[in-house]
């Protein structure tokens, strides 16, 4: 027996699903609440290994942000982190950019020198 699904019907499952993917980024990249039916220790999980892969990230992108601050640039990207989740659509580029202007803004690094060309940035 076959059922027939109407429209409204998909739509709506569709909004729930969306939302129910919204609440679980929010507990895994925003250190929101942990969705009904989701383990919170498991989800503690997750979210230490997409910081640790952001802030792999942002250390690849900036090596010289990352070797001035040295030891405490874990700490500091961490706090960075916990302060401005990523948002959705941001790039990576972006995500380094900003970390580097908020350490500048607290005094963590040292004057601005002026960049210098890679070759992964575009002209």
């Amino acid at each position: 027996m076959t059922e027939i699904v109407n429209e409204s019907s998909l739509s709506s499952a569709r909004e729930r699903l969306a939302a129910r993917q919204a609440e679980l980024l929010n507990a895994l990249l925003a250190n929101g609440p942990a969705p009904t039916g989701f383990d919170e220790q498991r989800l503690g999980v997750e979210r230490r290994a997409l910081l640790s892969k952001r802030r792999g990230i942002v250390r690849m992108l900036g090596p010289e942000v990352a070797d001035e601050l040295g030891d405490r640039f874990r700490l500091l990207f961490d706090a960075y982190a916990a302060e401005y989740p990523r948002r959705a659509g941001s790039r990576a580029r972006e995500d380094a950019a900003a970390f580097e202007e908020w350490c500048r803004a607290c005094g963590e690094l040292s004057e601005k020198r002026k960049a210098r060309w890679k070759f992964w940035q575009s002209n």
